[in-house]
């Protein structure tokens, strides 16, 4: 079995998808879910963007323990002295530069001949080995590059001194039988390429993401880049969950490992889902709701004699919780805490102080509260806590047909002041209230609620994003009460984008 590194870009490319701005504690959350799921290498940002990039990057750098941290460059030296000063703290640092090497963007983007783009390669390439050994280079629409020329820019890097040349489908145009043969083109004309790994980056456009990275991968590609739900810019990367099963599922056909605790996807999955606000379709592979139900008889009949008559995956493969009754409003926090660990969490005190009042909150609420609860608590925590400049006191909630009005009582330095709202409904009547308090004029994009569990009781996740004509920002609240789950998303979204301007 050869084994594939895998190279995560949720906090890069992921990011970039609109709609995906994450706070800083939410990214170190989520860098640390990756270095534990077994991600080899975590492309941490592009901090030469902004500040507030530079700063993310450089604590991500600070927390990860195991994997890779990289970072996206351009070929410029502010870029590359920026993007190793973020990540020199790393336990392994790696920088990744990129160009666009594609007849459309050397002629409409950059203004280039291929001779001054294989100038530039060269140039930055061993600008970068300055700082580390570890330089991955990448060559932006590779797929739509005449593959003369791309053989060409590969061998410039590897002379420079690249240890990873990356052939990205930044536009997924590509198909599998083609991408495939790019890759043992690239093997076969561009010297000491079996010295450096060849990535591949793939984009979901045509919905080939996958396919075209194992196909790519099968002939000799050592590493793929994905993303957790395969969240990204336009359709989105190729969803790691779908790349690690995929492997794992079919390693007789494929002859390939990785190093990915696939235990850990749904966990990793619900994390995303949750920060970002995007949750995957029912019918999503791997990890959408429906991924593992049956509801024709004849698949409920041969499930029922044995569950491989439908079913090449087991529903514990990935780490989705069995949703049996645990502990109720009369367990204590010991039993609280040996739960999160039998879970596969590893919590400090701190943490387990800040969480077990709301699982109490929660136990009180509900009548049974099973694992599924329990993940969507842990889930929607934040191993830094945001600043919570307004907190949610009390709220009280009137609609009669057309007419509708909101009281609403926030909490801030210790006041507390109340506003009464009249609006088309209950929630535009709340929302209402909330913006006089704050005195703030975020615009709302997008509000979803969503039942996690089943029952009357069932708790609801509401999602709010909000904008300020700058930042997107995404709120969640969790209640057995969606009119309270609905208030505390669109603060806490309110609490992010404050803290933003600040």
């Amino acid at each position: 079995m050869r084994k594939i590194t895998i190279f995560d870009t949720t906090l890069r490319d992921g990011e970039q998808s609109p709609g995906c701005s994450m706070h800083l504690g939410e990214k170190l959350d989520i860098a640390e879910a990756l270095d534990k799921l077994g991600v080899d290498v975590i492309e941490a940002g592009f901090p030469a963007s902004s500040e507030g990039e530079f700063k993310a990057v450089k604590e991500i750098a600070g927390v990860v323990k195991r994997a890779s941290v990289a970072v996206l460059c351009r070929c410029r030296e502010d870029d590359i002295d920026k993007g190793f000063d973020a990540i020199k703290d790393a336990v392994h640092p790696r920088l990744h530069i990129f160009i666009a090497t594609s007849p459309v963007h050397l002629n409409h983007k950059l203004n280039i001949t291929q001779d001054e783009c294989i100038q530039i390669i060269d140039k930055y390439t061993r600008y970068a080995k300055k700082y580390t050994d570890d330089v991955q280079f990448s060559f932006e629409d590779a797929s739509r590059t005449p593959i003369d020329f791309l053989a060409k820019c590969a061998q410039t890097a590897v002379n420079a001194g690249a240890t990873t040349i990356n052939i990205p489908d930044t536009t997924g145009f590509i198909t599998p039988q083609e991408f495939s043969g790019m890759i043992v083109y690239l093997k076969k004309n561009v010297k000491g390429i079996d010295n450096v790994t060849i990535s591949v980056h793939c984009h979901d456009d045509l919905g080939l993401a996958v396919a075209n990275s194992l196909a790519a991968a099968v002939v000799g590609a050592g590493q793929i880049e994905c993303t957790i739900n395969g969240i990204g810019e336009r359709a989105g990367n190729a969803p790691l969950e779908e790349i690690a099963m995929g492997i794992k599922t079919r390693k007789e056909y494929y002859k390939l490992e990785t190093g990915i605790d696939t235990k850990k996807i749904y966990r990793t999955s619900k994390l995303v889902s949750s920060i970002v606000g995007i949750k995957p379709s029912a019918n999503k592979a791997i990890i959408g709701s429906n991924a593992f139900l049956h509801e024709s008889g004849i698949h409920q009949h041969g499930i029922l004699q044995d569950k491989a008559t439908y079913q090449i995956m087991d529903p514990s493969d990935i780490g989705i919780p069995e949703n049996a009754l645990v502990i109720g409003k009369h367990s204590g926090r010991h039993a609280f805490k040996d739960l999160t660990v039998e879970m596969g969490y590893t919590l400090t005190d701190e943490q387990i102080d800040t969480l077990f009042p709301k699982f109490k909150e929660l136990a009180d609420r509900k009548k049974d509260v099973s694992r599924v609860d329990i993940e969507t608590l842990l889930a929607g925590y934040t191993r830094r806590v945001i600043k919570r400049i307004y907190t949610l006191k009390d709220y009280e909630i009137s609609a009669i047909k057309n007419q509708a009005s909101a009281t609403i009582t926030l909490e801030s330095e210790g006041k507390s002041q109340t506003e009464k709202m009249t609006g088309d409904g209950p929630i535009d009547a709340g929302f209402k209230a909330i913006l006089n308090i704050t005195g703030d004029f975020f615009r709302l994009l997008d509000y979803q609620v969503h039942s996690i569990t089943e029952g009357k009781d069932a708790l609801g996740e509401a999602i709010v994003k909000l904008t300020n004509g700058k930042e997107i920002m995404t709120g969640k609240g969790i209640s057995t009460d969606v009119m309270e789950a609905s208030l505390i998303a669109y603060l806490d979204a309110i609490n992010k984008l404050i803290q933003y301007e600040e």
